[in-house]
């Protein structure tokens, strides 16, 4: 059975998000979407809400994932769950050299845990979660980068 695991914090998960994880499902039998849980991140959404949003936003793929959290070293934490791989997306070149920099230190943890990285489609390229909260923040049209639950919870947020 081959094995990944999507890390990130997801703060909120947003449509590039999902379009990695249907990807990722293509070439894995089984993946682990971990919400990383980093002190040093000021989230807007609790750990709790984060998993919550995950779930409710990747259900349709449930029978093939399994979605948890991670206070720990994303590499060691794919050893503990038997992933092989550790999925990234890719959506410019400076995600390439943060990503390059994760992966040779993960490889010096831990060889026998590759990387696996997507590019992101055209449509979201530009997408991330901070640009999703600054646009939800001054009131912006979310539809076409977050579902809707998401945007109800963001507007929610910022009232």
């Amino acid at each position: 059975m081959k094995v990944g695991l999507y890390p990130g914090s997801f703060d909120p998960i947003t449509y590039g998000h999902i379009d990695i994880v249907e990807r990722a499902l293509k070439l894995f039998d089984k993946l682990h979407v971990l919400i990383s849980v980093n002190p040093h991140k000021n989230n807007l959404f609790t750990k709790e809400e984060r998993i919550e949003m995950v779930e409710q936003a990747l259900e349709p793929y449930r029978d093939s994932l399994e979605i948890g959290a991670s206070e720990t070293l994303t590499v060691m934490h794919a050893k503990q769950l038997g992933a092989t791989h550790i999925v990234r997306g890719l959506r410019a070149l400076t995600d390439f050299e943060y990503e390059f920099q994760m992966t040779h230190a993960n490889r010096e943890l831990d060889d026998a845990i590759d990387s696996v990285f997507f590019m992101t489609a055209n449509k979201y390229s530009f997408l991330s979660s901070n640009a999703v909260k600054e646009i939800a923040r001054f009131g912006g049209n979310l539809s076409t980068f977050v579902p809707p639950f998401i945007v109800e919870r963001l507007e929610a947020k910022y009232r």
